[in-house]
C-alpha cells in the first residue's frame, strides 16, 4: 500500500511538473493566441435569444448624464429599416445619430449561446465579447457594476436587481451570482466545450455616473469613502446656491468619470504611454473583478481566457504591469490585448512596442497593419503601391518581438469603425469623415461590384498574413455601414426577412432602397479562407518573405521546414504572369487548380494561394 501511495504521489508530481512546463512564460503570449480565428460580438445587436428580458424604459438611460428614455419608447423590431426613425425618436431638434443612442433591439447572452453552432460552422475559435458589465448605455463602457453582467443580458432583470441590492459592492465577500452572471458562465462553459476561447472587454479607465461608488460620492461629497477613487477637482459647497462639484471625465465626457491616476512620473498625454498607476482602493476593486471572471469561485476551469483592455493609453504603464502580474498569477495562459490606437488623429497611429515587451500586453488591436492594407487593396484618395504596403508592414512587424507579431489581434473593423465593405467603398482617408453625420456625401448604401472584388483580395491577405485574423460580427454576412454608430446594426441572420434599407441614409432628397439579407456567397468565402488557414499551420507560425512588390502586384511566401505557401495578388486591371520556382508544383487552394509550370497568370483583381506539393 505504501508503494502505491508513493507511486501515486510521484505520478501526481510528474503531472504537476508537466502542467507547469506547459504554462506560458510570463513574458510570452499564450501559445493558443497565434492559432485562433477571432470573432468580436456586440451582444445587444448580435441575436435576441430571449425576448422576455428585453430592455424597458425603466432600465435604460442614455448618455450624456443618463437622460431618461423618450415618451413612447420601446424596443425596435430587429428587421426594421435602420434609417427609418421610430415614432418616439422623431423629436424636433434631435438629430438622427443622437436618437440612435436610444435604440435597443434586445440582443442577449442566450442569443450568443444559440448561435455557437453557427460560429463553429464558420470556423471561429475565439470570441471577443464587447462590454457586458451592468451599465445603462448601449456601449456599456459606463459601468454601473463592474462585477455583474448587465441584467438585460440575462433571463431575470428584475430579480437580478434585487440580488444586487443585497450586496455591499465594496466587499467582494458579499458578491453573489445573478442569473445574468450565471448565464454568462454557461456561455463560457459552452465555448470551452467547443475547444474555443473567450475574452471580456473592460475599461478600467472610467466608470459611468450610475456606478455605485460614484453615486455615494454624489450623495456624500467629501464624506464619501470613495472620494479618492476619482479625479475630483472640487466638491459642492452646500452653503451656496451653485453646484461647485467638478471632475474629469474621459476626454471631457462627463458621463464617463475617470478613475484617479497616481504616481505619475512622466508626461501624461493621450496617445502616448506614460508611467503611472490607479488609486489603490479603486485598483483593488478592479483586481477583485478581474479575478471573479478568471476564476469564478476560485475555479480557473470555469473562467474566461483573458481581457481586451479599452483606451489602454489613458492608464499608466505601472498599472498595466501590475495588472499583468495579477492576471497571470491567476491564469498563466491568459491573453491580454490592449486598445492603443491614435497618437494623433487622423494621421498617426500609436506605436505598439512599449506595450508588447512582455511586461504589459500580449498584443494590441493591430489597426496599424490594416490601414496600409486598405490603402493598397481599396480604391481611395490615398491609394499606395505594393512597395509602400510591403514597407509599411515590415515597419510595423519589426517594432515587435516575433512571438508578439504572431499573437497580434489583426483588427480591421470593429464597433468603432466603418464596416469593411463601406470602408472599401468610400475614398475618404481611414476613419476621417467616415460617417454621413460628418460628410453628407459619404456612401452608406450597398457597395458596387468592384468594392466586393477588392475586399476579397484584402480578405485573402488577412487570412494568410502574420497575426491572428479578426472578424467583427456580421462582416461575414456581407453587412455594410459607416463609422460609429452605424456599424452597430442588428445582424442580418438568414432566417429573418429584413425591410429594405434607405440608400441615401437619413439625408434629404430622393431615396433608393437596398435589399438587406444574409450574403451566403460572402459567408462561404470567409469560411473557405478560415479553413485554408486552419489546415495549413505554416500560415499561423511560418516565416514570411516578400517575393514581389511592384506597382499593383504583390507576392509573399509563408514557409517553414515542412511547408511552403505562395500568395500572389494582382490589384491591377490587366492579366499578369508571375514566375514560380522551376521544377516546383503547386495547388491553388482557392480554386483547387494544379500549377505544373514555372509560371502562373493571375487576372486583374484576382489572387491565388499556392501550396507547394
Amino acid at each position: 500500500m505504501q508503494f502505491i501511495i508513493r507511486f501515486t504521489l510521484f505520478f501526481l508530481g510528474v503531472l504537476s511538473m508537466k502542467t507547469f512546463a506547459q504554462t506560458t512564460q510570463f513574458t510570452d503570449p499564450p501559445a493558443w493566441a497565434k492559432e485562433v480565428i477571432w470573432y468580436q460580438i456586440f451582444v445587444e445587436r448580435f441575436h435576441n435569444g430571449d425576448p422576455s428580458n428585453d430592455p424597458t424604459p425603466a432600465n435604460i438611460d442614455i448618455p450624456p448624464m443618463n437622460v431618461n428614455a423618450p415618451a413612447g419608447w420601446k424596443v425596435t423590431p430587429w428587421t426594421n429599416n435602420w434609417y427609418e426613425q421610430e415614432p418616439w425618436a422623431k423629436i424636433p431638434g434631435k438629430s438622427f445619430s443622437e436618437m440612435l443612442q436610444y435604440r435597443r433591439y434586445g440582443g442577449d447572452l442566450q442569443g450568443v449561446i444559440n448561435k455557437l453552432d453557427y460560429l463553429q460552422e464558420l470556423g471561429v475559435t475565439a470570441l471577443f465579447i464587447n462590454p457586458i458589465n451592468d451599465a445603462p448605455s448601449l456601449h456599456k463602457y459606463d459601468a454601473r457594476y463592474y462585477h455583474h453582467v448587465d441584467v438585460n443580458f440575462g433571463p431575470d432583470p428584475v430579480g437580478d436587481n434585487k440580488i444586487i441590492a443585497t450586496e455591499n459592492p465594496a466587499d467582494p465577500t458579499t458578491w453573489k451570482w445573478t442569473k445574468a452572471d450565471q448565464l454568462f458562465l454557461k456561455l463560457v462553459a459552452e465555448v470551452h466545450k467547443r475547444k474555443m476561447k473567450i475574452i471580456m472587454d473592460y475599461s478600467w479607465n472610467h466608470t459611468g455616473t450610475t456606478f455605485w461608488a460614484w453615486l455615494d460620492i454624489l450623495k456624500n461629497q467629501q464624506a464619501s469613502p470613495y472620494k479618492d477613487w476619482y479625479d475630483i477637482k472640487s466638491f459642492d459647497n452646500p452653503a451656496t446656491p451653485e453646484n461647485e462639484f467638478a471632475y474629469d471625465g474621459w476626454i471631457g465626457v462627463k458621463s464617463l468619470p475617470e478613475l484617479k491616476k497616481v504616481n505619475i512620473t512622466t508626461t501624461k498625454r493621450s496617445g502616448h504611454p506614460y508611467e503611472g498607476n490607479i488609486q489603490d482602493e479603486a485598483k483593488a476593486h478592479v483586481f477583485a473583478v478581474t479575478k471573479r471572471w478568471l476564476a469564478p469561485d476560485g475555479d480557473v476551469t470555469k473562467g474566461i481566457d483573458g481581457y481586451r483592455l479599452d483606451v489602454a493609453d489613458q492608464i499608466g504603464l505601472g498599472f498595466w504591469r501590475d495588472f499583468r502580474k495579477e492576471v497571470r498569477s491567476i491564469q498563466p495562459n491568459a491573453y491580454l490585448v490592449g486598445e492603443i490606437w491614435w497618437e494623433g488623429w487622423p494621421d498617426k497611429l500609436m506605436n505598439p512596442a512599449p506595450y508588447t515587451k512582455g511586461d504589459i500586453f500580449d498584443a494590441v488591436m493591430f489597426y496599424q497593419a490594416y490601414r496600409p492594407a486598405r490603402y493598397f487593396f481599396a480604391k481611395n484618395n490615398l491609394s499606395t503601391d505594393a512597395q509602400v504596403f510591403r514597407d509599411s508592414l515590415q515597419f510595423q512587424w519589426n517594432r515587435l518581438r516575433e512571438s508578439n507579431r504572431h499573437a497580434m489581434m489583426n483588427v480591421a473593423t470593429s464597433h468603432d469603425t466603418p464596416r469593411l465593405l463601406t470602408d472599401f467603398y468610400n475614398p475618404n482617408p481611414y476613419k476621417f469623415k467616415a460617417s454621413p453625420s460628418d460628410d453628407p456625401t459619404y456612401k452608406t448604401g450597398k457597395p458596387d461590384e468592384e468594392t466586393y472584388q477588392r475586399l476579397r483580395l484584402y480578405l485573402v491577405h488577412a487570412f494568410t498574413s502574420i497575426g491572428a485574423p479578426h472578424i467583427w460580427n456580421g462582416e461575414e454576412m456581407g453587412m455594410w455601414g459607416a463609422d460609429d454608430p452605424f456599424p452597430r446594426k442588428p445582424l442580418m441572420w438568414k432566417e429573418f426577412k429584413f425591410q429594405p434599407e434607405t440608400r441615401n441614409n437619413f439625408q434629404p432628397g430622393p431615396s433608393e432602397l437596398d435589399p438587406i439579407g444574409f450574403n451566403q456567397a460572402h459567408f462561404n468565402f470567409y469560411k473557405k479562407l478560415i479553413a485554408i488557414r486552419k489546415s495549413n499551420a505554416v500560415l499561423t507560425t511560418g516565416k514570411i518573405e516578400f517575393i514581389k512588390a511592384e506597382g499593383k502586384l504583390l507576392g509573399y511566401k509563408r514557409f517553414d521546414d515542412k511547408s511552403e505557401i505562395i500568395v500572389l495578388y494582382n490589384v491591377g486591371d490587366n492579366n499578369y504572369t508571375f514566375l514560380l520556382p522551376a521544377n516546383s508544383f503547386y495547388t491553388d487552394l482557392l480554386s483547387n487548380q494544379k500549377i505544373n509550370s514555372g509560371a502562373i497568370t493571375v487576372g486583374g483583381m484576382k489572387s491565388v494561394i499556392l501550396k507547394k506539393q
